[in-house]
C-alpha cells in the first residue's frame, strides 16, 4: 500500500536525516561563511523534503512528480555545495562525506519516486532512465 501521508514515505525521512545532518555539518563551518555557504547549504538541504512534503499534499499526480522534481533539484544543489565545501576546506570531512552519501540514497530513492509518478501519468510509455537523458 502506498504511503498516503509523506512523513510515511522512507525518502522523505532520509531527507530529514540530511537536512539535519546537513545543519550539523554547516555549525564547523566559519563564522563568516553564516551568510554565505551555510545558509545556502541551509537551505537547500531543507528544500529536500519541504518539496517532498509540499508534493505529496498536493491534489495532483502531476503536481507531485512537479514536487519531486523540484527537491532533485535541490539535491543537486547540495551535492554541489557540499563538494565546494570540500574543494576550499569548510566542515568536517568525516561529516561532509556522511552527508555526500546520504544525498546519493536520497537522490536513488528520488529517481525512483519520480518515475513511478510519471508512469502513473503516462503508463503505456517508458520512462527514460536519468543517465540516458
Amino acid at each position: 500500500m502506498p504511503a498516503s501521508h509523506y512523513a510515511e514515505l522512507e525518502v522523505w525521512q532520509l531527507a530529514m536525516e540530511l537536512a539535519e545532518d546537513i545543519y550539523r555539518l554547516s555549525r564547523t563551518f566559519p563564522p563568516d561563511e553564516r551568510f554565505g555557504m551555510t545558509s545556502q547549504l541551509q537551505r537547500a538541504g531543507v528544500s529536500v523534503p519541504s518539496n517532498i512534503a509540499e508534493g505529496n499534499a498536493r491534489d495532483t499526480t502531476k503536481d507531485y512528480a512537479r514536487f519531486v522534481s523540484l527537491a532533485r533539484g535541490s539535491l543537486a544543489e547540495v551535492e554541489t555545495q557540499l563538494l565546494l565545501a570540500e574543494r576550499v576546506g569548510l566542515g568536517d570531512k568525516e561529516s561532509a562525506e556522511g552527508c555526500q552519501a546520504k544525498a546519493k540514497r536520497v537522490g536513488s530513492m528520488l529517481v525512483r519516486l519520480h518515475a513511478a509518478l510519471r508512469s502513473r501519468l503516462h503508463p503505456e510509455s517508458p520512462v527514460p532512465s536519468p543517465e540516458s537523458r
